[in-house]
């Protein structure tokens, strides 16, 4: 088979010149490279492996960038990509972070949208397909969905919506039976029915809905997704295209162990092991969690742990999830309904324990506020990743959750700021049955503090003093904390006594507290979230009238994008020796 030379490849036009044979060598030199680099920059895996042939018969057969394509989540772009005039991002190291692993306009104009969360491709298609229409053009859209992302509630609106437009729209859905984890949800079993019978079974929910319907067996296979392609470009109806694709493909590690390789760190290609062995010592808050909710869950039958179809970021592996059993509930990728059935379970008595990606939840805002808060449920949510040491892709950001969650009424929000109250809190909460609760796991990997001061009700707000001085109060929240216990050594060593605050919870003010620091001179709060609408903000509001000085360090209500996380420290100001110069600052 004739060598591709990938650095050839600028825009679509140069695959549009090649005859299958060609384009085959081009699918196994590109899932060559691709392999080549997740192995040591790491990335998602099995997404990109298991789309190669599609992407590449989507942009053969279609004009693009004229025809407008959609990816959904757009983890599995890297292919598109590579074909539309970014390829040296994949081919020389030296370019490796020229960019994102999502879709971004900014990089190029076959970007529609800047896309790192799921479900949403088909609604967005159907608002583009809306506007050719309107403007009276003809160029084919295309939305491109799959790993999971049909569970999503939006998918399913987008779905319902675009089987009304009567004109061309064209809904790809890549099947490779898998989400993040395993699939979850009525909907799959549709799915595999359809795979059973060669696309040829009944109920069909898509034709159900009022779409044509068309198979490809073969999803991986570049001459059956040609001609399927070619059969449907320029249809002058809507139409779901099911193709039934490989996640990992190409890798034999990843095709074996889908869940691992849904996204990867650096691996040795051959064995699929990880070139950075963490430490024995080290261990995150997801394992902290995951071992604490088994404990709970033996200990008493009505604890039930909610993922929506994020069970990895809980721990909870699929060893931990058969151990589980019928407490671990997956209601697969939909925030939503994995908060309202959290609410109904506790309604029905349980005591449900949901856990989430800080930037997914904000997908659940009205079910928090109404379904939650509103009607008084006893649910706890614990939020992962909710830190500027968190995720930093500009679709993932996790520091907006404290001025999302915190100024909802009747919801506690807790931030503990070591594993030791992380626990105790996840303790009261499913002892308790009258409060909803968030507890945001602290940034980075797990803490440890013996000496914390441990409550055996946090359903009111109660600081902790952890040391007293005068002049000063510096009160560090959830994370944060450690940089303000550290920049209170550096002040104590200039001869500056200072009280040190774990304020624990962030949606109730301590007013008790609060009223004694009226005579400060000086109150410095920190917290890696936003500052508008955050707590340091509930800090200055209340102390407002009163003669004491109040500086309010944290993030900007900005969509940072892939930054360094010591860089936005000390662009911030939260590093320990900037809050202690902050302090003294405005002493004097």
């Amino acid at each position: 088979m004739e060598k591709i030379k990938l650095s050839e490849i600028r825009t679509p036009a140069d695959i549009r010149k090649m005859d299958l044979s060609q384009l085959k060598a081009l699918a196994s030199e590109m899932r060559g490279a691709l392999i080549d680099k997740l192995s040591v920059h790491g990335g998602h895996v099995g997404p990109n492996l298991g789309m190669v042939e599609a992407v590449i018969a989507l942009h053969y057969v279609f004009d693009t960038p004229e025809d407008k394509i959609v990816f959904d989540v757009s983890h599995q772009t890297y292919p598109h990509k590579m074909l539309t005039g970014r390829m040296q991002a994949f081919t020389d190291a030296a370019h490796y972070d020229d960019v994102t692993g999502y879709t971004n306009p900014s990089e190029s104009d076959y970007d529609l949208f800047s896309l790192g969360h799921t479900s949403s491709a088909v609604a967005l298609a159907a608002g583009i397909a809306k506007a050719r229409d309107l403007k009276g053009d003809k160029e084919n859209v295309v939305a491109v969905i799959g790993d999971g992302s049909l569970s999503g509630g939006v998918a399913f609106e987008g779905l319902d919506y675009g089987a009304t437009l009567g004109s061309n729209f064209i809904v790809v859905v890549n099947d490779n039976q898998m989400s993040i984890a395993e699939n979850h949800g009525g909907i799959y079993a549709d799915l595999r029915l359809l795979r059973n019978t060669n696309g040829e079974g009944e109920p069909n929910l898509f034709r159900s809905m009022g779409y044509a319907y068309r198979y490809v067996r073969y999803g991986n296979d570049l001459k059956s997704l040609i001609e399927m392609f070619r059969s449907v470009k320029d249809i002058t109806y809507p139409v779901v295209v099911h193709i039934n694709t490989e996640k990992g493909m190409g890798l034999k590690p990843a095709e074996e162990h889908k869940e691992e390789f849904h996204y990867s760190g650096p691996f040795d290609p051959k064995t699929g092991a990880p070139l950075q062995e963490e430490s024995s010592e080290a261990e995150d808050y997801s394992e902290v969690f995951a071992r604490k909710m088994l404990v709970l869950m033996k200990e008493n039958q009505k604890v039930v742990t909610i993922t929506a179809g994020t069970p990895g970021v809980l721990g909870f592996d699929k060893e931990r999830r058969t151990e589980a059993g019928k407490q671990f509930v997956d209601v697969g990728i939909a925030e939503q309904a994995a908060v309202d059935v959290a609410s109904g379970l506790a309604k029905g008595g349980m005591r449900p324990v949901a856990g989430f990606v800080s930037s997914f939840l904000q997908r659940a805002y009205d079910q928090f506020s109404q379904d939650i808060a509103l009607n008084r449920q006893a649910a706890t949510f614990v939020v992962f990743y909710g830190s500027m040491f968190g995720m930093n892709d500009e679709t993932h950001l996790g520091f907006f959750d404290i001025a999302l969650l915190s100024n909802i009424p009747g919801l506690i929000f807790l931030a503990p700021t070591c594993r030791e109250e992380f626990e105790a809190m996840l303790d009261w909460s499913v002892r308790q049955n009258e409060k909803a609760v968030v507890v945001r796991a602290p940034g980075g990997m797990a803490v440890s503090d013996k000496a914390v001061r441990i409550l055996d009700d946090y359903s009111r707000a109660e600081y902790d003093i952890v040391r007293k001085g005068s002049d000063i109060a510096l009160i560090g929240a959830g994370t944060m904390f450690t940089y303000t216990s550290l920049a209170a050594d550096i002040l104590a060593e200039k001869g500056v006594n200072v009280t040190l605050i774990n304020p624990r919870n962030l949606s109730q003010p301590d007013t008790e507290t609060l009223d004694k620091l009226k005579g400060y001179k000086v109150v410095v709060t920190a917290e890696d979230g936003i500052i508008d609408g955050g707590f340091g903000q509930k800090v200055a509001s209340y102390l407002g009238e009163a003669p004491v000085k109040v500086i309010n360090l944290g993030l900007p209500k900005k969509f940072e994008n892939r930054y360094s996380y010591s860089a936005l420290q000390k662009e911030c100001g939260l590093t320990p020796e900037q809050i202690a110069s902050a302090a003294l600052s405005a002493l004097k």
